[in-house]
This record gives C-alpha cells, sequence and structure tokens, in this order.
C-alpha cells in the first residue's frame, strides 16, 4: 500500500474540525467527508451547515449527508468509493457493520476520554463532574459496542482546577488532532498495534439533559463547583430567586463555614456571591438573569440586593 491512504472522514460539530484541518494539512488524499444533514438554527430557523461541511466545502472535497445508514443508495455509495480508513469524529450516527467493514483497514474513532472510563456521549462533562484529575484522547479501532472497540493510541491530558466544559473541549479537540497525527502512520503500515479494553474499569457518559442543570443547594461546596463548570457552556447550571431562573457560569471554592440553611446569600461583593451550601461555601462569580447575557456578580448587584437572599433548587 502507498504512503498516502484514501481516507473517508465523518464528524459534525466543532469539535470534529482540528482533526480535519490537520488531515488536509498533512496532505492526506480525503475521498469524501460525511456529516450530520443541515438543521435549523438562530431565531431565523435558517438551515445551518455544520462547522465540518463549511470546512469541507472550503477544501473542496464532496460531502455526503445521510440521515442514517438505513437506505441501500448510502451504504453502495459509500462502498463504491474503495477508501483504505474512515476516521470517526463526533460525527453523531451509528455506523452499521456494512459501514465499519467498507474501508480496508476499518474504521477509527476519536474518543474524548481515557477509556474504557467515560464510554459514551459526554465523556468530557462526566469527567468535570466525578472530580477526575485527567482526562484525554483514545484513538480506536471500531466495533459494534459503544466505544468498546480495541485502543490503539491513548494522550492523556490533565484536567485544570477550574476547568470548564468548554475549555475542556478545545483542549482535547486538539489533542485529538495531534494524537491521530501521531496514530496514522503507524495505522496504516500495521506497526501500531490495539490493545483490548479492560471491561471491568468501564464506565458509561450519559447523555447530558437539562434537568440535572438545576443546583442542589445541599450538596456541598465542591460538587457544585464541579457542575458548574461541567454544564459551561451547556446546559448551564441554574439556580432559583424570587420565583426567577438564573443561570450560574462561573464559580470557586470559598473558604470558610457557615451554619445558615444551604442556599443563603452570606456575602455578596464585587469579587463575588458567598452562599452557604451543604457542605462549605461556594463563591458565585459570573451569572445570567432571564432576558440578558451573562454578567459578572459586581454587575448583577448593582441592580439587586441579596441582603436575606435564599437561593432556591427549584425555582416557584
Amino acid at each position: 500500500m502507498n504512503d498516502n491512504p484514501k481516507i473517508i472522514f465523518a464528524g459534525t460539530p466543532d469539535f470534529s474540525v482540528p482533526p480535519l484541518q490537520a488531515l488536509l494539512d498533512a496532505g492526506y488524499p480525503l475521498s469524501a467527508v460525511y456529516t450530520q444533514p443541515d438543521r435549523p438554527a438562530g431565531r431565523g430557523r435558517k438551515l445551518l451547515a455544520s462547522p465540518v461541511k463549511q470546512l469541507a466545502q472550503k477544501a473542496g472535497i464532496p460531502v455526503y449527508q445521510p440521515v442514517n445508514f438505513n437506505r441501500e443508495d448510502d451504504l453502495t455509495g459509500l462502498e463504491s468509493l474503495e477508501a483504505d480508513l474512515m476516521v470517526v469524529v463526533a460525527y453523531g450516527l451509528i455506523l452499521p457493520k456494512r459501514v465499519l467493514d467498507a474501508p480496508r483497514l476499518g474504521c477509527i474513532n476519536i474518543h474524548a476520554s481515557l477509556l474504557p472510563r467515560w464510554r459514551g456521549a459526554a465523556p468530557i462533562q462526566r469527567a468535570i463532574l466525578a472530580g477526575d484529575a485527567e482526562s484525554g484522547i483514545t484513538i480506536m479501532e471500531m466495533e459494534a459496542g459503544l466505544d468498546t472497540g480495541p485502543m490503539l493510541l491513548r494522550r492523556p491530558c490533565p484536567i485544570g482546577s477550574g476547568e470548564t466544559g468548554s475549555s475542556l473541549h478545545d483542549r482535547l479537540s486538539q489533542l485529538g488532532a495531534e494524537a491521530l497525527m501521531a496514530a496514522l502512520p503507524g495505522i496504516v503500515d500495521g506497526t501500531l498495534k490495539p490493545q483490548p479494553q479492560d471491561d471491568s474499569q468501564a464506565t458509561y457518559a450519559h447523555k447530558l439533559e437539562k434537568r440535572e442543570a438545576r443546583l442542589d443547594w445541599d450538596c456541598s461546596a465542591r460538587e457544585l463547583d464541579r457542575q458548574i463548570r461541567a454544564f459551561n457552556p451547556w446546559p448551564v447550571a441554574q439556580t432559583g430567586l424570587d420565583g426567577k431562573i438564573l443561570r450560574i457560569w462561573e464559580s470557586s471554592l470559598q473558604p470558610g463555614v457557615t451554619t445558615l440553611l444551604p442556599g443563603s446569600v452570606v456575602a455578596a461583593g464585587k469579587e463575588g456571591i458567598d452562599v452557604a451550601t451543604g457542605g462549605g461555601m461556594l463563591r458565585i462569580r459570573r451569572l445570567q438573569i432571564p432576558g440578558k447575557r451573562a454578567m459578572s456578580t459586581a454587575d448583577f448587584l448593582n441592580a439587586h440586593d441579596l441582603t436575606g437572599a435564599v437561593f432556591e433548587t427549584q425555582p416557584r
């Protein structure tokens, strides 16, 4: 086989863009790009192409957007490309066995965790929620199971004390591109040997749901801080105040103890709003009121008096 394998790329969101750009920059020949169909977006609900589609079109690569792979035409069309390898990054569709078997070297996936920890849809956020010290990237061979395939390369990434879902997403996206470039030569020439996962160590990263965004002030400050960081930028942690929902974008742990009811405002100033929790105090640094953009607590306090205020887990 020559040094330039024919590659199909499959991905959809921003996370997928750096690996695709890395393939383009390295000169790998791309037969096609697969991405999810255009979706309505914005107030006008106009159809919007995925970030991957936008990059592929700019690069002049053919783009295919099947709703799924239930149609025979979509399957035979992919098979007719006679690709050597398919690189899959946050594509968002389940690939049937015929797709997995179509490329000569199979399909590989860039997964945003150190497998077998955090298989599933939301590994970045679940790692922060769990208080993990590190996350990472795994390049794996794809098979029928959910993120169960053998591993080709793992690259760790530390999780900082102030890490958010957004910041870890961006770092892992770049690390995924670097890991792909490191793994490809060994995948192509067969020198990179897959290693099986230890299923007994597997955890599952369930898809995020909006209901998880509610802050339960009976939890510890540490747990709440993780929740706020993990859910930035979506679904964004929220609490209630005077029957209205406030979205909490940024927080930090605050030393000290209090006997006040969890959710009670202990102090409020330009540095933040200190709130009693089920264990320790949490400082809110950035928040958002309905109909407004996110703002600093200093700006919020210019128009709101929090004397005696108690944040609610469930808005009335």
